[in-house]
């Protein structure tokens, strides 16, 4: 029985860490080629109503693929945060004040999650007619983000990281782990 156990064990790790090192090479790697718009998932606002770093560091990935011509249009997904601000909203003035034109930012305030995101991408790429997206979030994030919205209806999603790191990562492919999972057979 120990045995099995330590095999069981030896399996188990071997799986986790292939399928990290699947996420940070898939993450880091950015499929980018000119397509309908960017889809640019939410993060902490600071209390100040300012975005944090890594969600700044997503609008700068976004600005610079809508200023190098590769999207037309920029899709900013967010909820209300524990902070108590609109995350979509305050993405769209930070897009603003860096002159990306009012008709060329699209809300979508109820992006609560990743699949929620999706589930709305889709929606908003029906009604104008979109065929093509790049989903724009951190390199762990990616994996699963892709998953959500090819669940969604959309097929052949791209994706750009921003080159943004911090030691909360770690933690944080820890729970993509879980969170890929959990997308993969419940949403």
């Amino acid at each position: 029985m120990k045995k099995v156990l330590v095999r069981l064990c030896v399996i188990l790790s071997l799986w986790f860490a292939i399928h990290i090192a699947a996420t940070v090479l898939d993450g880091l790697n950015d499929e980018i080629s000119v397509s309908d718009a960017a889809v640019i998932l939410g993060n902490k606002v600071e209390p100040s109503g300012l975005p944090s770093e890594r969600l700044k560091s997503r609008l700068d990935k976004g600005l610079e693929l809508y200023k190098n011509g590769f999207v037309k249009y920029i899709i900013v997904s967010g909820g209300k945060g524990k902070e108590g601000c609109d995350e979509a909203r305050v993405m769209h003035k930070y897009l603003l004040a860096n002159n990306v034109p009012e008709n060329s930012i699209i809300e979508d305030p109820e992006g609560m999650n990743s699949h929620m995101t999706a589930v709305n991408s889709k929606k908003i790429m029906k009604v104008k007619g979109f065929e093509s997206v790049i989903i724009v979030s951190q390199y762990y994030h990616l994996s699963r983000c892709k998953l959500a919205f090819r669940k969604a209806g959309i097929d052949n999603p791209r994706s750009a990281h921003p080159d943004f790191f911090e030691l909360r990562d770690a933690y944080s492919l820890i729970r993509e782990f879980f969170g890929y999972y959990y997308y993969l057979f419940f949403e």
